[in-house]
């Protein structure tokens, strides 16, 4: 269905902007590709339908179209979708129709029965707890401390500092300002520089993994990247991503596991922490390299989301005085 090819100008927005939705509140991968993928589905069926403007979106065009897909033949496999399968494209109906509320818009109908219990996608949003475990659980992340050193600085640069992936893999040494006690972010999204603040503990994360740990790795004077592999080049964004998993495994906590969590669920939680704390939205959007309010204040949705969950929100010292 990725093949699919709409014309409607709107429509491609719309897909656009609800996968960016999606993706800032926090969550799993596979949702917020998916999602989006049976949406863009849905406004093809439409376009062929000649109806080009969500306005026209009625209760009977959808029935009519979950229809159609009862009758779809499955593409890659003989028979029909699995119930499944149909759930997730009710989902990403009933996930549109939340993403139309929230921006203003007319909402739609939806009256569709069910196939099976579906399973909602958990929110991957980590508790301050559960970060603060996954820092104690570098002391045993990997047998060589220059491991577990960097171990500590990516989570610092990932979490306390909000980077997104790629920004940490574009960090030099140089951009580390200690005495300013800032990060310099040269390589942010559309190419967007920024500052981040940096508090003493964190610089200390930093400074033990600079002058302890990382000349420890092969080739460390020959490069200016600040975090580098055993080859002695710079570390790559997948490198990240399997550390990450690497501690999250360390850590043996079971709720942490099971939100099968990326580098970018910890800049999605350290947002989060950052509202519950009160802080100001313009302030968090400097911080992250947002280049509108309107992409900040979508986190306000999810902290709403997690306090009607029950979530307990509050640790007020550990954003201060220890991450």
């Amino acid at each position: 269905m990725k093949k699919l090819q709409l014309q409607n100008q709107s429509f491609k927005v719309l897909v656009s902007s609800y996968k960016e939705w999606l993706d800032i509140l926090g969550y799993a991968e596979s949702t917020v590709t998916s999602l989006p993928v049976h949406l863009q589905e849905f406004f093809y069926y439409l376009e062929q339908q000649r109806i080009t403007n969500i306005r026209f979106i009625t209760t009977e065009r959808i029935k009519e179209y979950y229809q159609h897909l009862q009758e779809r033949s499955n593409q890659r496999r003989s028979g029909a979708l699995s119930k499944s399968y149909l759930n997730k494209h009710q989902q990403a109906l009933k996930k549109f129709r939340e993403y139309l509320q929230e921006h203003g818009n007319k909402s739609i109908s939806i009256h569709l029965k069910t196939e099976q219990n579906p399973t909602e996608e958990k929110l991957n949003i980590l508790t301050q707890s559960e970060i603060k475990e996954l820092f104690k659980t570098t002391a045993y992340s990997h047998k060589a401390e220059r491991i577990r050193l960097r171990d500590k600085a990516m989570l610092v640069v990932l979490y306390s500092c909000g980077l997104r992936r790629n920004e940490a893999v574009h960090l030099d040494i140089s951009d580390i300002y200690f005495d300013k006690e800032r990060i310099y972010v040269r390589k942010g999204k559309n190419y967007k520089e920024r500052f981040v603040p940096i508090n003493r503990k964190n610089a200390e994360i930093l400074e033990d993994y600079i002058y302890e740990a990382r000349p420890e790795f092969k080739d460390s004077n020959l490069h200016e990247a600040l975090f580098i592999n055993n080859k002695g080049t710079r570390m790559q964004g997948m490198s990240f991503a399997n550390r990450l998993k690497a501690i999250v495994k360390a850590s043996e906590n079971k709720a942490i596991i099971e939100k099968q969590i990326t580098p970018h669920t910890l800049r999605h939680s350290i947002a989060t922490h950052l509202l519950e704390q009160e802080v100001k939205l313009e302030n968090i959007k400097t911080f992250l390299g947002h280049s509108s309010l309107e992409s900040t204040q979508l986190y306000t949705h999810l902290l709403k989301t997690i306090k009607e969950n029950g979530r307990e929100a509050r640790h007020p010292n550990i954003l201060k005085d220890e991450l």
